[in-house]
């Protein structure tokens, strides 16, 4: 019973900044997750590597190893990092991951078109995941990080 008033009071208690920063991590973990789950299960990280990347980058100057690499790597990434996001685990490291997965994948698609719309999925995806690493860790409290190491985001080491 202490366990659950200690949940609502902090849920209660949390700023503005917090929710902000709690909600731009869900929203990142949900299209990341979901994404990362389809690219995996529905269309398979070899097919996901192929469709995307080898065919439609073979004549670039990107080798083709490369290509078959970040194919079948980033669905994966994409995949456990949104379902880390959605609980909170390892937070900082995860955004700052995604955000250069972001990079990546605007180069891509600026090589393959030079004048591509970003505001499609990719701006979206990079002003939350901006938002959520603006934001002090210590004001979103409702992070797994914060359950296993209280003290590391007020101590600077915010996760």
């Amino acid at each position: 019973m202490v366990g659950i008033r200690a949940f609502f009071q902090t849920i209660i208690e949390m700023s503005g900044l917090g929710w902000s920063a709690a909600l731009a991590r869900w929203v990142v973990g949900i299209l990341f997750a979901v994404s990362g789950y389809w690219k995996v299960f529905t269309l398979g990280v070899g097919g996901h590597a192929e469709r995307f990347f080898v065919e439609a980058y073979r004549e670039s100057w990107i080798p083709e190893w490369l290509l078959w690499a970040l194919g079948t790597s980033i669905p994966v990434i994409e995949l456990i990092a949104g379902a880390l996001l959605l609980v909170g685990y390892l937070t900082r490291p995860v955004l700052v991951t995604l955000g250069l997965l972001l990079v990546v994948t605007t180069y891509g698609h600026a090589l393959a078109e030079p004048l591509f719309d970003i505001d499609g999925h990719t701006f979206t995806r990079l002003a939350l995941v901006m938002v959520a690493l603006a934001v002090p860790a210590h004001h979103d409290r409702m992070r797994l990080d914060t359950v296993l190491r209280p003290g590391a985001s007020r101590a600077g080491q915010g996760l």
